[in-house]
């Protein structure tokens, strides 16, 4: 065997040696000791805002009867919100929804044209809450015959949410301390943070989903009190035990 053969036999033998020594450092390696916490928080506000979905609906004989009382119905509400000075681009009134209304005819087999129901919603953002019970009042005053419930919201969303996260990420930080502490151990970095829920806890303003029931009720329009709300967080962590 010439030198040249020689010394590239004994360099691969060293490389092989040195790979090998390297797999076996690498599995007597020690797998990070972990534990695992979920933490929550949450965030309380007022609302100073509102989502408010308005809905007429008429069902005559003909298809112009019913359009024109349920378009009249909506130059009142949409008045209204002139009269209450909401701007126009938080009122949207393009929903419309047309259909025949039949009857089964049990001797004639037939379906039986009865007329035609006509339907529109007029969706109000509202960012003053104190004209909240006068714009459902007088909407229901003003031909309204279907009301949802004011669905209360905050201008500050995204600031709240992440308030709530970050409560949520210090609770589970305090969780994760609580038990290395219990087991001896000291907390290291985070090895992994998810989020596993965030949301507002929905609000409706008080009385309405019973205003159509009362709607001439007098001081009706003071009684809306706008509810507190609150904003939840919900987080999963792993943090790394660090054994003394």
């Amino acid at each position: 065997m010439t030198q040249l053969v020689r010394t590239r036999w004994l360099t691969v033998l060293m490389a092989a040696s040195m790979l090998a020594s390297a797999g076996v450092a690498t599995a007597a390696e020690v797998p990070l000791r972990l534990v695992s916490v979920t933490g929550s928080g949450e965030v309380k506000a007022q609302p100073d805002m509102a989502y408010v979905t308005l809905g007429v609906e008429a069902r005559r004989p003909t298809l112009a009867e019913a359009r024109t009382e349920v378009n009249a119905t909506v130059e009142r509400i949409m008045a209204l919100t002139r009269e209450l000075k909401i701007e126009p681009k938080f009122v949207d009134s393009t929903r419309l929804q047309v259909q025949p209304d039949y009857r089964w005819d049990e001797k004639a087999s037939q379906q039986v044209l009865l007329g035609y129901v006509v339907s529109r919603q007029v969706d109000v953002e509202l960012h003053d809450l104190d004209r909240l019970g006068t714009l459902l009042e007088k909407s229901v005053s003003a031909g309204v015959n279907q009301v949802g419930g004011a669905r209360l919201d905050s201008s500050r969303r995204k600031e709240l949410e992440r308030a709530a996260l970050t409560q949520a990420v210090d609770d589970a930080r305090l969780n994760a301390d609580a038990l290395a502490s219990a087991a001896g151990a000291k907390l290291g970095p985070v090895q992994s943070l998810n989020t596993t829920g965030m949301m507002p806890v929905p609000m409706y303003a008080e009385r309405a989903m019973t205003v159509a029931a009362a709607p001439k009720a007098d001081g009706a329009a003071e009684s809306y009190q706008p509810s507190e709300m609150k904003f939840t967080a919900n987080v999963s962590a792993q943090f790394e035990l660090l054994i003394p």
